[in-house]
């Protein structure tokens, strides 16, 4: 089973297999460890990395560079079109309003989205790394950058899922680092001694990252983490192109802005003078042979003048490392080290702005361009069965603060809360406790927006989920609703799953004998039981009033202490569906509608409730009477009265399709493991590293999965189509995960 990682960066990419027992860099076909991050479309074919930077000068309009920062963004957000300004090829609106590129390919007009792109780039390096390992390549861990959004993440989970990638995790470009520092430091302190803490900085071509980590042994806790996306080696090559740029004006009378060629060629010189430069303090010449108009010229730096015009660049610098270190709570005497990596930090003065806050000299220990990847191969070897890595625990820190909020029954007002801080540990979870009569949503968002790199706030394509098919107890009080929302290993929020918790009477089968934890005697829906579990360390919190005591900064942590009697209950699995009706303009809704409309008449089947057709019927009549002068809450009230009809079916119908094809992957995953028991059994090599008693307690687990699996099939059997199913697809692709795990 290979194990690899990929480092995808702005301008370049690296690549680390685990290979004879350690980590080596893969090279391309050009022996070259850095594949360059273009991807370029002629009449005939499809060049990607080196061949492709080759064609940028001569077939500039649809060579593709310098996406990564478009991931999961909207054509019209304010940074992709500043971006559009400096990119030589073509940003086009897709259909579903993000932002994609427009190529002359096969001698054909073709328009890709960013995740295509990058699926195509991923498919190159997928194609390196089974060069260099000679076996084929399907799971792995790909870096990206601390403050991308959770539509950033999805987008680039989407590229590796279209390049036939099986993502294990995505990794934090800063966390990437700490790991491959740490898990090879002698020396570290033990787990109940203070930990050794040390700061990572990492500038790259496009972006600048801190994080400040502590260690223990065979323990990384990140404790900070800060940034600056849009500061980055580019920027300093762009300072020295406005001045050759201003010079060649007054010099040879040429607009170099105006030929995107010319502008490409001036780029990549600078460059290289930017790198010159770096270990050269003397003027360092700059010439282009017919650069315009079949025009040589040329002109000189030296490192005095360039840090003269990067002044402002160089300042910048500082506020990620303040930020990194005061959220981290730590002293700057407290900080052990300083590690750098990325190519910029290769500028003197970039490194003495980084020595100086520090008051420190920084270290350089790491290979600037190949730690994220090695990090990245390490994660992956840790989550391959193939191979037995040493103990090695990673907290991460969730970058920007996730808040939840809904629709207060009592008053019809908005509730919120913030459920995960910021650099809270990642992963987590976090059960929330609802009292609610009847369906309603909940949104997920990201609360501080002005450290947010990214546009929208909303977590989700959607407006927020929809919790459907509540009821009221027996004696018509508010049921008790359990809401899990996580944040997984990738950095993605989720509301996972809900979950009714029923008074029923003492005869029902299906019921469970528990303690109650406590009895909801208000009228609203505001008392809410917090449960908190994240890696390595757990956590209980209960908030008595939402509203009242995060104001007042007040934390209950003590339930009521009234003697409870043993009930029946029943838990429930509420389907939980993403809802955009509400971000939808008046005239979209009533189409929305109708087709709700039609759909649900197709649905339906002569045993359906007679009501649900007269309900269906009377919206169709009212759609094209008297509708179109309702207001826009009006249309919302009556989707939901045949949501709360239609969305049984539709889910029955649904769960239908999907339950088949998770039991297929289920069984599977049994069937790999047990091959992978046989090959155990017979003295394979590739697991002779895996502990006997191990790989009993995978024997165990797959042989319960499989009692389990058939158990609940012949359950389902028994079901008929217009019955609630005995098993949904998620609570299976919940048992799949675990099994994965």
């Amino acid at each position: 089973m290979a194990v690899v990682g990929f480092d995808v960066g702005f301008q370049n990419c690296c690549i680390a297999v685990v290979k004879s027992g350690g980590i080596e860099t893969a090279s391309n076909e050009f022996t070259d460890r850095c594949t360059p991050a273009v991807v370029s479309f002629n009449a005939k074919n499809r060049t990607i990395g080196n061949a492709a930077k080759n064609q940028m000068i001569t077939n500039t309009a649809s060579t593709v560079s310098h996406f990564k920062r478009l991931h999961g963004r909207l054509f019209q957000d304010h940074s992709v079109q500043a971006e559009k300004a400096s990119l030589p090829y073509d940003l086009v609106p897709l259909n579903d309003g993000k932002v994609g590129v427009k190529v002359m390919y096969l001698d054909q007009e073709h328009r890709f989205s960013i995740e295509q792109v990058t699926a195509m780039l991923l498919t190159k390096l997928k194609d390196i790394a089974e060069a260099n390992l000679q076996k084929k390549v399907v799971e792995c861990v790909i870096s990206i950058p601390s403050f991308f959004t959770d539509s950033e993440r999805k987008s680039v989970l989407d590229a590796a899922k279209i390049a036939g990638l099986n993502c294990l995790k995505l990794m934090n470009d800063s966390t990437a680092v700490a790991l491959n520092y740490g898990i090879y430091k002698e020396g570290l302190p033990g787990c109940d001694e203070n930990p050794k803490i040390v700061a990572f900085v990492d500038m790259g071509h496009s972006a600048l990252q801190v994080s400040v980590c502590a260690f223990n042994k065979g323990k990384l806790k990140v404790l900070s983490t800060a940034f600056d996306p849009y500061l980055g080696g580019k920027d300093f090559d762009q300072k020295l192109v406005e001045y050759f740029c201003a010079e060649f004006k007054s010099k040879y009378k040429m607009d170099v802005k105006s030929k995107a060629r010319a502008m490409l060629r001036l780029t990549q010189e600078c460059e290289k003078l930017k790198k010159l430069m770096s270990s050269n303090s003397t003027d360092i010449l700059l010439n282009i042979e017919c650069f315009m108009d079949d025009k040589d010229v040329c002109g000189k730096m030296n490192r005095a003048k360039f840090e003269e015009l990067c002044a402002d660049l160089i300042e910048r610098v500082m506020v990620p490392l303040m930020t990194a270190v005061e959220q981290a709570q730590v002293r700057l005497q407290d900080i052990s080290a300083v590690e750098i990596v990325g190519g910029a930090t290769r500028i003197p003065a970039v490194k003495a702005q980084i020595s100086k806050f520090f008051k420190r000299d920084v270290s350089t220990t790491l290979n600037a361009d190949e730690a994220v990847a090695r990090g990245c191969a390490l994660q992956c070897a840790m989550l391959s069965p193939a191979f037995r890595v040493r103990d090695f625990s990673i907290t991460d820190a969730i970058p920007f603060p996730v808040s939840l909020s809904w629709t207060s029954e009592a008053d019809e007002g908005k509730s919120c809360y913030e459920i995960f801080g910021r650099n809270h540990p990642c992963p987590s979870a976090k059960m929330i406790t609802f009292y609610r009569s009847k369906p309603f949503v909940l949104e997920v968002f990201y609360s501080d927006l002005t450290s947010l790199p990214f546009p929208e706030a909303k977590i989700g394509e959607n407006q927020g989920v929809f919790l459907q098919n509540i009821q009221p107890q027996e004696n018509g009080e508010k049921a008790k609703l359990k809401v899990k929302v996580q944040v997984n290993a990738s950095g993605i929020v989720s509301v996972s799953s809900a979950t009714m918790v029923l008074r029923v009477s003492s005869n029902e089968s299906e019921s469970t004998e528990i303690n109650e934890i406590y009895s909801h005697d208000g009228a609203d829906d505001i008392n809410i039981e917090v449960g908190t579990t994240f890696l390595p360390d757990c956590q209980t919190i209960i908030l008595t009033d939402v509203c009242s005591s995060q104001m007042n900064g007040e934390v209950n942590n003590h339930p009521p202490d009234a003697k409870k009697a043993k009930m029946k209950v029943k838990h429930v699995v509420l389907p939980i569906e993403e809802t955009f009706t509400q971000q939808l303009p008046k005239d979209r809704l009533s189409n929305y509608m109708e087709q709700e409309v039609l759909l649900n008449k197709l649905c339906l089947t002569s045993c359906d409730h007679q009501a649900f057709s007269e309900l269906l019927d009377g919206t169709e009549n009212w759609l094209y009477e008297e509708g179109a002068d309702q207001d826009k809450q009006t249309y919302i009230n009556k989707l939901e009265e045949i949501h709360k009809l239609g969305k049984p079916v539709q889910n029955r119908y649904q769960e239908s399709i999907r339950r088949p094809k998770m039991f297929e992957e289920l069984s599977a995953k049994i069937q790999s493991y047990m091959t992978i028991m046989e090959e155990y059994k017979n003295g394979s090599d590739s697991y002779c590293h895996i502990d006997a008693m191990d790989m009993d307690k995978v024997r165990v687990c797959v042989e319960d999965t499989q009692v389990w699996m058939t158990n609940i099939k012949d359950s389902q059997d028994k079901c008929r189509s217009d019955q609630e199913p005995a098993i949904h697809s998620t609570q299976i692709e919940e048992k799949l995960q675990v099994r994965k795990d």
